[in-house]
Parts: C-alpha cells; structure tokens; sequence
C-alpha cells in the first residue's frame, strides 16, 4: 500500500472478520482494540460477513480504519469465498482475526490468498449451542484447525474447550480476558444519579437492571419473572423495587408481556438501545445478568467498574469476573426464583451491596483493565508475525 508522498505503508493491517458488527459484547471487544492499539503501528479493517452497522461504528474513534459489508445470506459461506479472496489480495493483510464460529470459515480463503497470520477468537456460544456441547460444532471448529495458526479464548472455560473439546493443542491457545475502561465507567462521584428521562427519579427507589441485546441467550424473560417475584414476596420492594431494562430484541415483547401481565409494567422502564450505558450503569443499584450462556461478559466489567454489585448466572465466565459473595452473587441459570432472591438479599442489606460494588471496581482495576488487554493483544500479534512473517513480506506492509 502507498501513501499519499508515494512511501510504502510499513504498519501491518489487522482485517478483523465477524459474522455481523453490531451491539453487542464481541463488538466492544473490537472497537476497543481499535481504538487502543497505537496508531503508528498498526491500521486496522472490518469485514463483516453479513452487515456493518453504521450506528455502532461511530464508536470507531480513528479515520484511517476502512469497513466492509458482504451481505451474507443464510447458510454456509462458500459463495463469499472468491470476494473474501479478493478482499484479502488487494488489501494485504498481515493478520486476518476472526471471531466466534460465524466468521471462521473466512480463515479458508485468509489461507488460500497467503495471509500470513491467521487468528481465530472465541468469545463466547450462541443460543444454538449454549454450553458448547453440540458434537457438530466441535466437528466444525475442528476441520477449520489446519487453516487457523493461533486461538484466542476470551475465558479459562473456553479455553478448556478448545483444548479438550475440539482438540486445539494448548501451545496455540492464548486466553485473554476482555478489558473495561475505567475512566468511562466509573462509580458516581457522589452517590446515585437519577438520569433525567428515566421515571424513577424519587431517591428512595432502589433500581437493579440489566443491559443487552434482547435476546434468547440473554433470557431477560428470567429478570422480568424474578422482579414479579420480588415484588410479590416483598411489600417493601413493591414501593422502592424498580426494574430498568436495556436494549432490544426478540425478547422485548416477551418481557412486556410477562410484566403487564403482572399488572407491574409501570414499575419497569424499557427505553430500547440507548447511547448513554455509562450513565445508566451509574444509576443502578445492583446489575442483574440472567444469561443461559457467556464468554466474558462485557457488561458485567462495565457494570463492575461503575461500582455496581452484580448478580448473575453461574455459566461461561460468570464465575471468573464475580466473586460470590464478595463483588456479587452468583444463581444457577434459568432459576427464576434463586435470581428473586438474590435481588432481595441486595434489597434487604444496602450496606452490603455498596460494600460488594466497591470490591467489584478494585478488581476491575486489578484485572481487567483496558491497557493490560491491548498490552496482551500486541504482544500476541507481534510474537506470531515475528514467527509466521518473512521480514521481507513485513517491510512490504503484508
């Protein structure tokens, strides 16, 4: 690649490949790394299989870093295979970075155009396969292995799966925790802020809420059922319990549903997607995520680092970000009734889930910071084009 005085362009190019760039944790992921890894040292580019979407890019924080849409249709990937080729031809990447089962076809056409490092990032199951168990997808995950030099899990349980699941050998699996920024999510200066276009303005309310795409794996529906529950058990949460939901989704009529149904729809704030997560984070008294299924949870960190007690499900990750009982608690998936509880247990002790917030942004700040991510990331990519890349082929910025 040239520049506008004619010099060859020595950055490397890192093309990072996803199903669909949209709202989501994966998607922070990215944009993070983007926007962190310094910028005299590397461009970047995203290709997304199916879409692009415009919104969440404005995220993308420099100028230089180039997006494309392939418009996938359903099914296997084949008939991308000639533009992917293309696209990895032109451009030159150095690293092509794929991520989660979706994208990792794309590392067939990476191998056939000569990209010299290949990379492949599991962040986490889908609602197909929540637990990794499927014997198909690990079939998958392996037949794709001779394509892909180097994996990168985003979690320790993940990373058991690779190794002992599909076989991956330990040498070529790096687990890297996901990082937050702790200068945008941060605890309120001073104590709870109401948010100007929320309904529960009143001081003495008590808010727990959840944010994210609201969909199967998620199972907001469990959230909307304990609040019911809470309430229904609880005279006291009838007055000061409220419930605020963030995001959209298949699941939104569902919740609707669920809280109307409980004559408690008008104890519930439900605004969609919202731009404003750091404000909203800082809001709420305790974080609530009733996933079937995660990675590492981006919003869990966020949540963590804004100083919120989180209550969550023990699956995936979960339990490697939330201590029990020290920086939240910890309920079996899919449990209704053990989430109530847990909500209550906050709702009833105050003292304790400010106690239990404070200890969950010290061990943001401990370990899972933004600046020990990139560090782990560069470090990664470096050491595989100093072992898969000619040092011709790097001047040449390939």
């Amino acid at each position: 690649m040239k520049t506008m005085r004619g010099q060859t362009e020595q950055r490397p190019l890192i093309l990072h490949i996803v199903h669909r760039f949209d709202v989501g944790g994966l998607e922070n992921g990215v944009v993070n790394l983007i926007n962190r890894l310094p910028s005299e040292r590397w461009r970047h580019g995203i290709v997304a299989l199916d879409q692009v979407s415009d919104k969440y890019l404005t995220r993308v924080q420099r100028e230089d870093v180039f997006h494309i849409s392939l418009h996938k249709p359903p099914g296997h990937g084949l008939k991308l295979y000639p533009g992917l080729y293309r696209i990895f031809r032109e451009h030159r990447p150095a690293i092509v970075h794929t991520r989660n089962l979706a994208a990792l076809e794309a590392a067939v056409p990476a191998w056939a155009a000569g990209v010299p490092v290949r990379i492949h990032g599991e962040h986490g199951w889908d609602v197909n396969d929540p637990d990794g168990a499927s014997t198909k997808y690990r079939l998958v995950r392996r037949l794709y292995r001779p394509f892909v030099h180097h994996y990168i899990a985003m979690s320790k349980d993940i990373e058991t799966y690779l190794e002992q699941g599909v076989g991956i050998n330990r040498r070529f699996v790096s687990q890297i925790y996901n990082g937050v920024d702790t200068v945008r999510f941060k605890p309120p200066s001073n104590g709870r802020r109401a948010l100007a276009d929320c309904p529960f303005q009143d001081e003495g309310l008590w808010l727990i809420g959840t944010v994210g795409r609201m969909q199967a794996i998620k199972h907001q529906t469990s959230l909307a059922e304990a609040f019911v529950l809470a309430v229904q058990r609880d005279p006291n949460a009838a007055k000061r319990l409220r419930l605020v939901m963030i995001g959209d989704g298949p699941l939104h009529r569902e919740v609707e549903r669920i809280l109307s149904r409980a004559r408690l729809r008008d104890l519930a704030w439900l605004p969609g997607e919202r731009s404003d997560i750091p404000e909203i984070v800082r809001a709420l008294d305790c974080f609530v995520l009733p996933s079937l299924s995660e990675g590492i949870s981006n919003t869990i960190l966020e949540a963590m680092a804004s100083g919120c007690p989180v209550v969550a499900t023990r699956v995936g990750g979960n339990p490697e970000l939330v201590e029990d009982e020290r920086t939240g608690r910890l309920v079996s998936a899919a449990n209704s009734t053990a989430l109530a509880e847990a909500i209550l247990g906050y709702f009833a002790h105050p003292d304790e889930a400010r106690r239990h917030g404070q200890a969950a942004r010290r061990s943001v700040e401990r370990r899972f910071s933004l600046d020990r991510m990139v560090d782990d990331y560069e470090r990664l990519y470096l050491e595989l084009m100093a072992r898969h890349t000619s040092p011709e082929a790097r001047l040449r910025g390939s």
